[in-house]
């Protein structure tokens, strides 16, 4: 498979994971990522352990990095009502600061070109792909992924159906210092959204949150907002009233959108967020995207070894191995989102959790997956 050719457009944590799967394959990957690395990004920060065995056999040695071990969950509504359960498989906190650095480091160690750039027209014609860089540089390949994120000017060059609505999210993110245990993932409801805390390398609190934009625009700024809206949850006043932020301020991504998208766009096989967003609430994005990147990179293996004989087969395959693993878990995202909006429907939810705590595990599970064990 040496003379066979793959372009990752996207180097975060979908595309990298890619790129280090088929260079173990011998193929030769090209990634494009327009920024440098390391750099932070919007991210919950946590992983769940189903991608252990994954990572083992890529050599990705993540326990380098000193992450955190997290199996514990604290949930509470916007009153501040508390429900506490354990992670079924747990996971571990590590920042994108971190993790990606180290992915791209792999990448480069297994012999992949990373092209720091940006893609800005993608052409199939005759079976193959051209790639056209804002540098002006040209590529070719047999495959293209599409690992971009949740929003990129390709989704617009494709039009794409969620980029043509207005989405009324907003995700801001922040590392503080301050004392919040390391076995611990927070889940805080708040006016209009909701937060993820948890502890990441280094002793830093990973704290992010989404927000109705709506509400969110009738504040001056972030630090209102946190202040007025967010800490309407007495835990999360308690955590900012307790911990000092140690960025120069928060980082924030808007126009977020949880609708279906479809996994290939003109026979680019999307992966991470580019093929489907899980509410963070879920606490299971970055292993979807993770194992994401395993389903087609093993795809694209059987494609060029001949196992599957037409690129409309590896499309199909694709689409329907993506919905297998992740269509039911973005259904229940949207649903317990939608119950987190509304206060009433939150705090029935609380009461019944607290009545038969032996739900808990099973709602997070049906948001995660079993561990990812490599076919091959």
């Amino acid at each position: 498979m040496k003379d066979k050719e793959v372009i990752i457009i996207g180097g975060g944590l979908a595309g990298l994971t890619s790129a280090i799967h088929l260079s173990k394959l011998g193929l030769q990957v090209t990634v494009i990522e327009k920024n440098s690395y390391p750099k932070h990004k919007v991210c919950g920060e946590y992983i769940s352990n189903e991608v252990v065995p994954y990572f083992d056999w890529l050599d990705i040695k993540v326990s380098e990095l000193q992450p955190t071990s997290i199996y514990k969950l604290q949930f509470s509504n916007i009153k501040g009502k508390l429900i506490n359960g354990d992670l079924p498989l747990g996971g571990f906190g590590i920042s994108r600061y971190a993790l990606d650095l180290f992915l791209y480091e792999k990448a480069l160690a297994n012999g992949c070109i990373i092209l720091q750039d940006t893609a800005e027209n993608i052409v199939f014609d005759n079976n193959a792909f051209t790639v056209t860089t804002s540098n002006n540089t040209v590529l070719k390949a047999d495959v293209v992924i599409g690992a971009f994120g949740k929003r990129s000017n390709i989704d617009q060059k494709l039009n794409r159906v969620f980029i043509q609505k207005k989405s009324s999210w907003l995700a801001v993110k922040a590392h503080y210092s301050g004392d919040f245990p390391n076995d611990l993932v927070g889940l805080h409801n708040f006016k209009g959204g909701y937060c993820g805390v948890s502890k990441v390398e280094d002793e830093r609190i990973n704290i992010c949150y989404l927000a109705d934009y709506e509400t969110f625009k009738r504040y001056k700024n972030i630090e209102e907002y946190q202040d007025k809206v967010v800490s309407g949850n007495p835990h999360m006043k308690n955590i900012f009233d307790n911990c000092n932020l140690v960025f120069d301020k928060p980082i924030t991504i808007s126009q977020i959108s949880f609708d279906k998208k479809q996994t290939v766009e003109n026979h680019i096989l999307m992966v991470g967020d580019t093929a489907g967003l899980i509410h963070p609430l879920c606490g299971n994005g970055m292993a979807m995207a993770i194992h994401s990147a395993k389903i087609v990179s093993e795809l694209i293996a059987d494609y060029f070894n001949g196992v599957i004989k037409t690129r409309a087969e590896l499309e199909n395959r694709y689409f329907r191995e993506w919905h297998e693993n992740f269509g039911k878990r973005l259904k229940t995202g949207r649903l317990l989102a939608k119950i987190l909006q509304h206060q009433n429907l939150s705090d029935v939810l609380l009461r019944i959790l607290v009545r038969f705590p032996f739900l808990l595990p099973i709602i997070i599970k049906k948001t995660h997956g079993k561990p990812i064990i490599n076919k091959y």
